[in-house]
């Protein structure tokens, strides 16, 4: 690869990922459904959620963002950084909940996604310390919003690409 056409897929990486923050930032206010963020990834994408486990395809991507962030609408993920380097994205958020006492609880997380082309990610892997975000619900008194699932007992741990 070219030292242009590693800079153009890197644009593009950025672009993206600036499209899909816009979107989730859209998605916590309410505006649209988490299954939104599905736009953003090939039909062959392969998604890792720390609680949840590997989730694979567009279509069981769409049933899991709704399905996973249900009575999570409470919550919020603002970006903290974002690095791109070739296809690669690597980002660090947090992820906040506010107690009942109006304390806010806040654990990091970093997220790896990778650039598929054409607007569109092949892959994201989300990484968050469960102990500490256990810890933190429980000391926060937090209950759901609304509809609450529960992930998977033994969800499938492969965090391979493919």
């Amino acid at each position: 690869m070219t030292n242009d056409e590693k800079t153009r897929i890197e644009a593009e990486a950025r672009d993206t990922y600036a499209a899909y923050v816009a979107a989730r930032e859209r998605i916590m206010a309410g505006e649209l459904p988490w299954s939104a963020l599905a736009r953003f990834f090939t039909d062959d994408a392969v998604f890792i959620d720390p609680a949840w486990g590997r989730v694979e395809g567009l279509e069981a991507m769409i049933a899991f963002f709704d399905e996973s962030m249900a009575g999570l609408d409470d919550w919020s993920f603002p970006e903290a950084w974002t690095m791109v380097d070739g296809d690669r994205v690597v980002t660090m958020f947090d992820q906040v909940i506010t107690g009942a006492d109006g304390t806010e609880y806040r654990q990091a997380g970093i997220s790896v996604l990778y650039y598929a082309g054409d607007g569109k990610f092949s892959y994201e892997m989300d990484l968050m310390n469960m102990a500490h975000i256990n810890q933190d619900l429980r000391a926060a008194r937090w209950t759901p919003s609304g509809d609450f699932n529960m992930p998977p007992k033994n969800p499938n741990r492969d965090y391979s690409r493919g």
